[in-house]
């Protein structure tokens, strides 16, 4: 997951930790079930039928800041739609669906690979989240792939962050 965690430049989230925002105090497990909450909110504006793969969502460390101290949530999960010719309409969807939800698109276009694949990136300041979502059209089969990323969470005084 490097690669997704440098290509969300979302919220200023590079992988600089000076450059992610606060998210707040949390424990890892809540602050992993707060950003599953997310990516549930972003699924259900999908619209479309299909399956999403069974991910959890991972901890990872806050560039440049104590690992014991200080963590990021990443949730990775996919997306494929009953019909393949519906990843189109999904893609679509979501960006339509996600600045009517407090989401502020950051990045929309192509990517440059040979499949010249459709990416997205979004922000959600008050969630303290990024999502970037790249619609893989010509896989088989056809599926969005969703990372979710927070801002830098502090544990509360007295914890270790755990990670897993």
């Amino acid at each position: 997951m490097p690669l997704a965690l440098t290509t969300l430049t979302g919220c200023n989230m590079t992988d600089n930790g000076s450059d992610v925002p606060s998210a707040g105090t949390s424990t890892s497990s809540d602050a992993a079930d707060a950003v599953e909450s997310v990516s549930s909110g972003i699924h259900d504006l999908i619209g479309v039928k299909g399956k999403t793969s069974d991910s959890r969502a991972t901890v990872t460390e806050c560039s440049g800041k104590d690992p014991d101290k200080y963590f990021r949530v990443l949730h990775p999960w996919s997306f494929t739609p009953t019909a393949p010719s519906d990843v189109e309409t999904a893609m679509q969807r979501l960006r339509s669906a996600l600045p009517k939800h407090g989401w502020k698109i950051v990045e929309y276009g192509p990517d440059t690979s040979r499949n010249k694949n459709l990416r997205l990136t979004a922000d959600n300041d008050a969630k303290k989240a990024s999502v970037h979502i790249i619609q893989l059209a010509k896989d088989n089969p056809p599926m969005l792939s969703v990372d979710v990323v927070s801002g830098c969470y502090q544990v509360p005084d007295g914890q270790k962050a755990e990670h897993f």
